[in-house]
C-alpha cells in the first residue's frame, strides 16, 4: 500500500507533465495509444466523478447555506463569464461550426475537479471552491443544455432532453452513488481516497490520449489555433474571475477561488457530450482534450503565483 501511495503521490504532483506526455504520443504517435478508443470517454468520465463522489461530505455543503452569497456568485460568474468567452471566442477566430461547438461545450460546462487542488495550492478560500464546484455541477443538467442552445443552436441542432439525461448519467449519478457509498462506508471510503487521485489521472489521460489520437491528423493542421483559442478562454477566464471578486469587494482567498474556479472547466464533461450529442462533427471533441491538457499547466502557474507573490488577507 505504501508503494501505491508513493506512485498515487508521484502521479498527482506531475499530473500536468504527465497529460502533456501522453498527449503529444497521442499526437505525433497515434497508433501507440489506439487501443484507446473515444467511446470509452464516457465510462472513464464516469469514473472520475465517482471518484469526486467518494471526498464529498455533507460539510461540503455547508458553506452553501453559511455563505450562500460567495457561492452564488461564484456560480453566476461560471455559467456567464465562460460561455460568453467561448461565444466571443468563437467569432473573433472565425471557427469552423465543428471547433465551434466544442468550444461552446467547454464553456458551458460547470467547474473543473481539479479547481480545488489548484485553490489549496494557491492559499485560496477551499471551502468555497468545493461548494463552487458542487453547485456548478448539481446546475449543470438544466444549465448546460440550455447555454449550449443558447450561443450553438443556430448552428446545430441542440437536444437539450437528451443532453440533460447524459450529464445525469455520466455526472450526476457517478457523483451521488460515490456519495452515498462514502457516507455508508467511510471507513473503506477513507483508505480508497488516498488512491484516488492515481485513478482519476489515469482516467483523465485516458480520455485526452483517445480523443487526441483519434483527430491526430486534423490536429496537425488546425491544433495551432484551436491552442491559441483554448488558452484564451483559460486565462481571460481566471483574469475576469478575479476582477470580478474584487469589483464586489469580495477579500483576497475568495477571489483566488472564484478566479480558478470560473477559470477551469469540466472539458472532460465537454469532451463526452462532445463524442455523444455531435459525434457528426468530430472536430468537436478537440477543446475539451486541449483544455484537459492545457488548464493543469495554467492551474499550477496560476496556484504557484499567487502563492508566492500575492499574500493572502483573510477570509
Amino acid at each position: 500500500m505504501k508503494t501505491l501511495k508513493k506512485i498515487t503521490n508521484f502521479v498527482s504532483g506531475n499530473m500536468a507533465v504527465i497529460v502533456i506526455v501522453v498527449a503529444a504520443i497521442a499526437l505525433f504517435s497515434p497508433q501507440t495509444v489506439s487501443f484507446l478508443k473515444t467511446s470509452y470517454v464516457n465510462p472513464l468520465l464516469g469514473v472520475v466523478m465517482f471518484g469526486m463522489g467518494l471526498t464529498l461530505k455533507p460539510q461540503d455543503f455547508k458553506v452553501v447555506f453559511s455563505r450562500p452569497k460567495d457561492v452564488i456568485i461564484g456560480c453566476i460568474a461560471q455559467f456567464t463569464v465562460m460561455p460568453l468567452l467561448a461565444f466571443g471566442l468563437t467569432k473573433a477566430f472565425g471557427l469552423s461550426t465543428e471547433l465551434a461547438i466544442g468550444v461552446i461545450l467547454v464553456g458551458t460546462c460547470p467547474g473543473g475537479t481539479s479547481s480545488n487542488v489548484m485553490t489549496y495550492l494557491s492559499k485560496g478560500d477551499v471551502a468555497l471552491s468545493v461548494g463552487m464546484t458542487s453547485v456548478s455541477t448539481i446546475l449543470a443538467p438544466f444549465l448546460t443544455p440550455f447555454l449550449t442552445y443558447v450561443y450553438a443552436g443556430a448552428r446545430v441542432d441542440v437536444n437539450m432532453a437528451s443532453m440533460f439525461i447524459s450529464i445525469l448519467q455520466v455526472v450526476i449519478v457517478p457523483i451521488a452513488a460515490g456519495f452515498v457509498i462514502n457516507h455508508f462506508f467511510h471507513t473503506f471510503t477513507e483508505a480508497a481516497v488516498e488512491v484516488l487521485p492515481l485513478v482519476s489521472t489515469l482516467a483523465i489521460v485516458a480520455i485526452v490520449a483517445a480523443v487526441v489520437s483519434a483527430n491526430s491528423a486534423n490536429l496537425m493542421t488546425s491544433g495551432l489555433l484551436i491552442v491559441v483559442v483554448v488558452i484564451l478562454h483559460n486565462v481571460l477566464g481566471y483574469a475576469l474571475g478575479y476582477v470580478i471578486g474584487k469589483v464586489l469587494k469580495l477579500d483576497e482567498t475568495k477571489c483566488r477561488a472564484i478566479s480558478i474556479e470560473v477559470g477551469m472547466q469540466n472539458s472532460g464533461l465537454a469532451t463526452s457530450l462532445a463524442t455523444t450529442h455531435f459525434a457528426q462533427y468530430p472536430l468537436a471533441t478537440i477543446p475539451g482534450a486541449v483544455f484537459s491538457v492545457w488548464h493543469n499547466v495554467s492551474g499550477a502557474i496560476l496556484a504557484n503565483f499567487f502563492a508566492r507573490h500575492v499574500a493572502p488577507e483573510g477570509k
